[in-house]
């Protein structure tokens, strides 16, 4: 059984609260789950204390257990001490679709073109 800590949404429409939780994996998000660890409240201000609460000492427990965390819940805990920083990059988050890259080849090379024409003038 692959058990996860995740969120489980709660709240009504455009009101979102989350309960953090220790799930299998294939339950549904908002299904069942084996025991509530703490919530998170995303409308709160950042520096509030209240923003997101957690048992430290359940968490530390499934953690032991093997319990794999969702990158949200993971940045939490990273953010309380509780687990190491781990190295996210996305490097392609920053590139240019291929349409973008044609049409900045075609642009280029219409511009050297130009440069050439310019020159020979």
């Amino acid at each position: 059984m692959a058990i996860k800590l995740r969120l489980a949404r709660g709240g009504s429409k455009k009101r979102p609260f989350y309960r953090i939780v220790v799930a299998d994996s294939r339950m549904p998000r908002d299904g069942r789950y084996i025991e509530k660890l703490g919530t998170y409240n995303p409308l709160l201000p950042k520096d509030s204390e209240d923003r997101v609460k957690l048992d430290m000492e359940r968490v530390q427990y499934w953690l032991g257990q093997g319990a794999q965390t969702t990158d949200r819940v993971s940045r939490f805990l990273e953010a309380a001490g509780v687990v190491d920083k781990k190295e996210r990059a996305n490097l392609k988050k920053a590139e240019p679709g291929k349409k973008a890259q044609e049409r900045a080849e075609e642009k280029a090379a219409k511009a050297a073109e130009a440069a050439e024409a310019s020159t020979d003038e």
